[in-house]
């Protein structure tokens, strides 16, 4: 049986951009990052756990691991290394934050052509209950939405819940 997929988003999850500006979140190092699409005069601030790349190479048992951020093909040279992670395959958003159907994100009708029919979990700070009801709606497959704080990141339990979903399957 194929594996399902994860689905990675890298700010909100990986990096909790909005945690307080001045106090870094424990257990997080400080990058500073310059990535294609940083148009900003000094370098990215991100916050990265390392033990996070450890629970996703636990997960990458069950699931094969995708890069599902605004990163891309970026995340592999900025964010995997840092994590302990091999390159991944990533979402090629055809267009990015564009218009969604039915007030959803506007990666949500993205996510459901990348997974093809297969079943998957993902991993976003702006999943909302009608992303949701549109994945409900529009995919047959199995299907775990995991909203994510991004004033806090990946915790434990949402490393559990993740391991317990692709289990049930």
């Amino acid at each position: 049986m194929t594996k399902p997929l994860l689905l990675i988003d890298v700010d909100g999850p990986l990096n909790p951009y909005a945690a307080q500006r001045e106090r870094r979140p424990a257990g997080y190092t400080t990058h500073r990052m310059r990535p294609d699409g940083w148009f900003g005069t000094k370098p990215l601030r991100v916050w990265l756990n390392p033990d996070h790349g450890s629970e996703l190479l636990a997960l990458a048992e069950a699931y094969e691991l995708v890069w599902a951020t605004t990163w891309k093909g970026e995340a592999n040279d900025w964010i995997g290394p840092r994590l302990g992670l091999p390159e991944l395959p990533f979402v090629d958003w055809p267009k990015m934050h564009g218009a969604a159907p039915r007030g959803t994100f506007w990666k949500t009708q993205y996510v459901l052509e990348y997974a093809a029919g297969r079943p998957f979990a993902w991993v976003d700070d702006d999943i909302t209950p009608y992303d949701h009801e549109y994945v409900e709606q529009k995919h047959l497959a199995a299907a775990l939405l995991l909203r994510v704080d991004p004033r806090i990141g990946l915790v434990r339990p949402d490393f559990d819940a993740l391991a317990e979903w692709a289990a049930a399957l």
